[in-house]
């Protein structure tokens, strides 16, 4: 099927008071460990490609985006594009060949006026380009609500990651298992309220490391639209390469890497399940 459009999807999540679940690649087995996970549950789901993974692949985008794209499009399930923290003006300009549909500037190092400047100029060229823009107010204190609608209004952005940080507590918990500590955190779920009634856009949780189910139930369905899993894929992955050394010394790349993309797929439907449907219900996730 075509590749999906963001915008939709984060409506349709919003709508239903559930959210897309959105996983960072850094390999091919990651992108069909994403497609295959959101296959198994039958949802829609995001694959991201970030800045820092175009330089680990020595500076090109196409390479990896290429045969995500193509990939996506042979799934059964809608699957979007989406070119992730992108800081160098020049890397946008190759997400529009690449099929990528959404992109996030990161502008937030800057100070603010300048950071409301050249993130008003990316939305303008973005959606003369027909992609869809997600932006961050900063990352290291809340999100003030006022603020954020003042930026919202300000630049134009399609949606915007917010910072609900823990009221108490804070581990290494994953879902999935895979964490070395299963003691969870917890959002300020009254400052999500505060924000979802100043902001008409779709808001995104970019951080969910150490967040338990239900936790991250609880912020889809009142009001996060996209969530980030984290690292949950590369520690399903790593997980399954070191056992598959521990069993077989003489494995091939095809094996250690056949079980880190089933591992991956089990990861991916688990966090999908966990992030529950337009009911409230979890979906069936499956098992590696």
């Amino acid at each position: 099927m075509p590749l999906a459009a963001i915008g939709p999807l984060l409506a349709a999540a919003a709508a239903e008071r559930s959210a897309i679940a959105a996983f960072d690649v850094v390999t091919l087995e990651h992108v069909q460990a994403v497609v295959e996970g959101a296959e198994a549950v039958g949802a829609p789901v995001i694959v991201q490609i970030s800045e820092a993974v175009v330089d680990h692949h020595g500076g090109r985008l196409p390479p990896l985006a290429l045969a995500a794209a193509d990939t996506a499009r042979a799934a059964a399930v809608p699957v979007a594009l989406h070119l992730d923290r992108v800081r160098r003006t020049a890397l946008l300009a190759q997400a529009v060949h690449c099929g990528f549909g959404s992109i996030t500037y990161d502008a937030a190092r800057l100070p603010y006026p300048e950071q409301v400047a050249i993130t008003r100029d990316v939305v303008a060229w973005a959606h003369e380009q027909g992609l869809y823009v997600e932006a961050e107010l900063g990352c290291d204190s809340p999100t003030e609500p006022e603020a954020a609608r003042l930026f919202a209004a300000a630049t134009g952005v399609d949606s915007l990651a917010v910072a609900l940080p823990a009221t108490h507590g804070r581990g290494s918990y994953e879902v999935g298992g895979h964490g070395r500590s299963a003691v969870p955190r917890h959002l300020d779920h009254q400052l999500l309220a505060e924000l979802r009634a100043v902001l008409a856009t779709p808001l995104v949780l970019r951080d969910s490391a150490g967040l338990s189910e239900e936790e991250l139930r609880t912020a889809a369905h009142r009001g996060i639209a996209k969530i980030a899993a984290g690292s949950a894929l590369d520690l399903a992955m790593t997980e399954a390469v070191r056992t598959r050394f521990l069993a077989d010394e003489v494995a091939g790349p095809s094996d250690w890497l056949a079980d880190g993309r089933r591992a991956m797929a089990a990861a991916v439907a688990r966090f999908i399940g966990v992030l529950g449907t337009k009911d409230g219900t979890p979906v069936p996730a499956v098992r590696a």
